[in-house]
């Protein structure tokens, strides 16, 4: 006699224990903290392929190839709109790593400026949590500090080497000494795999781990020629497609071809990082992001400029617990990432944080604007190199960026934005090579190049007069641009009377965010800024 199948009732219980142990398995997998990775790259601004895809043909991203940024971006989530708090470094930086406006980092705010404790440190805060934390290259400021909001010295991985910092450049002494271009290449792609290798050794049996990959090969400066020979990046390919602030000439071309050069390097050592985490089995359960700090130095409209080419960065998240294949319209400032990490970590969301977490973008199913709310980005400088202008004295700038408008704010119209033009009108200028080479030598808060060099020497040629000094000159104490019309931000509307009502709001709408935030560009006529630093600065007014 056959044996009948079981009851239906204990079939039922049989069903409802599978499913429970299933869960209880799907819940310890998702309540494991997610590692996280951030590719950070000095001076890049928003240039991959991805974007030349959501742009459409004829800008100068039609050049730029980033595969593995671009198979990020597919597998995760592509923001199209993000935005730095700052377009210069060390405020950049603060912003993002304590989740706060630049304006509320303290001497943070500012290029080479101090880390006293007072801020929130993201990293730090992971690390008393559990974390295994680590970096290579740079975090906060220029050169190579300790980097105090990672914690000092003794969580740098560097023993591998720092050359792929200046990639082109040693490229090509490797290349002279008699190595071929793949060579050359390989041999500093496996410093960033021997840096990364040596953070992960450092981890215990399934600790968290939070690895901050910080290259400066894409900022100034780099080999002249080197986007052409060795990526394959024709110059003449732009010709034709530069915003309308970049003098399209040879010169200039090229000069950018090599930026996009140390763009695909970068692009390359993302790759070797992703590789890694797939060949650990951990990259589901990485946070990976990849972004940039500002855009490009040495070109006008770029770094220390609140203009979408100085503010405006790549950024792509990909994580196994967010849903991917997706492009996010949100405006974003990247003050939200800390938040992010902090809330993934389990960690509470320190008091004066102005971020807000991108988890509920990331595990939404939506694509184009997924938060309402998300409808304005707040950007702004101050003091840049330090001798830009005669008594260390900042360029003051506020901005609110929304879809549709830029509105600026330049608090000392007097002032000269880019730097003073010391020796212009001498009888001793510097000379091409001396701009091409040293930034400080004149309009200081422009790095040395190429480019910079070039409209500098045309400044009297009645061609590029009116150009240089459109670039150089003064701006009034209002900037206006409607990015519907003026997706370049080149005309300036603020003084036309039918945008009187969409000026008036913004400026509201800006100022209103500066008090509410504190910021000490409002306190005293900016005393706090406007004070020499040898001379003793005040105490920031926000901490009174």
């Amino acid at each position: 006699m056959t044996r009948k199948n079981s009851s239906p009732v204990k079939a039922v219980v049989l069903l409802m224990l599978t499913c429970v142990s299933a869960g209880l398995v799907n819940a310890a997998e998702t309540s494991r903290r997610p590692n996280i990775v951030l590719v950070f790259a000095d001076d890049w601004g928003r240039h991959t392929s991805a974007y030349a895809k959501l742009d459409g043909a004829g800008t100068v991203n039609d050049v730029v190839r980033t595969p593995n940024f671009d198979r990020v971006a597919a597998e995760g989530v592509l923001f199209r709109s993000a935005f730095v708090s700052a377009p210069s470094c060390t405020p950049s930086r603060s912003a993002l790593i304590s989740g706060r406006h630049f304006w509320g980092t303290g001497r943070g705010s500012i290029l080479r400026g101090e880390w006293d404790g007072t801020n929130p440190a993201f990293p730090l805060l992971l690390r008393d949590a559990g974390y295994h934390i680590g970096k290579t290259y740079k975090v906060w400021t220029p050169g190579n500090p300790p980097d105090a909001p990672f914690g000092g010295r003794q969580y740098a991985f560097e023993e591998s080497g720092r050359r792929f910092n200046n990639f082109s450049e040693n490229v090509t002494k490797l290349v002279a000494d008699g190595k071929n271009v793949g060579d050359a290449k390989e041999e500093l792609y496996t410093e960033v795999r021997g840096n990364f290798d040596s953070f992960l050794a450092g981890r215990k049996p399934d600790q968290p781990f939070c690895y901050w990959f910080g290259p400066t090969n894409v900022h100034r400066k780099w080999a002249k020629g080197s986007g052409k020979a060795f990526w394959g990046i024709d110059p003449d390919g732009l010709q034709g497609k530069l915003p309308p602030f970049l003098p399209d000439v040879p010169e200039v071309r090229e000069d950018l071809a090599d930026y996009f050069g140390e763009v695909a390097a970068l692009d390359a050592a993302l790759g070797l990082i992703v590789r890694k985490l797939e060949q650990i089995g951990e990259l589901d359960n990485t946070l990976l992001v990849i972004s940039g700090d500002h855009g490009a130095g040495g070109f006008p409209h770029g770094k220390c400029n609140l203009y979408d080419f100085g503010t405006r960065v790549s950024l792509a998240i990909r994580w196994g617990g967010a849903r991917g294949g997706r492009v996010v319209d949100d405006l974003t400032s990247l003050t939200d990432l800390a938040p992010t990490f902090l809330e993934l970590g389990g960690v509470a969301i320190p008091e004066g944080t102005t971020g807000r977490s991108l988890v509920p973008i990331l595990t939404s199913n939506q694509s184009g604007q997924v938060d309402p709310q998300r409808t304005a980005v707040f950007t702004g400088r101050e003091r840049h190199v330090e001798s830009a202008r005669a008594g260390y004295l900042p360029y003051p700038q506020r901005a609110v960026r929304t879809s549709d408008f830029l509105y600026i704010i330049n608090f000392r119209p007097d002032r000269w934005p880019l730097g003073d033009p010391y020796r212009l009108e001498s009888d001793k200028p510097p000379s091409v090579s001396e701009i091409t080479e040293d930034t400080r030598v004149t309009l200081a808060d422009e790095d040395a190049g190429p480019m910079k060099a070039w409209l500098v020497s045309q400044r009297h040629d009645p061609r590029w007069k009116t150009h240089f000094e459109w670039v150089y000159g003064k701006r009034p104490r209002e900037e206006l641009y409607d990015l519907r019309s003026d997706p370049h931000q080149v005309k300036n509307v603020a003084d036309e009377a039918n945008y009187a009502q969409t000026r008036a709001k913004l400026e509201a709408q800006l100022l209103d965010e500066l008090r509410r935030t504190h910021d000490p560009r409002l306190v005293d006529d900016g005393k706090y800024y406007e004070t020499p630093p040898l001379a003793g600065a005040p105490s920031n007014p926000a901490d009174r």
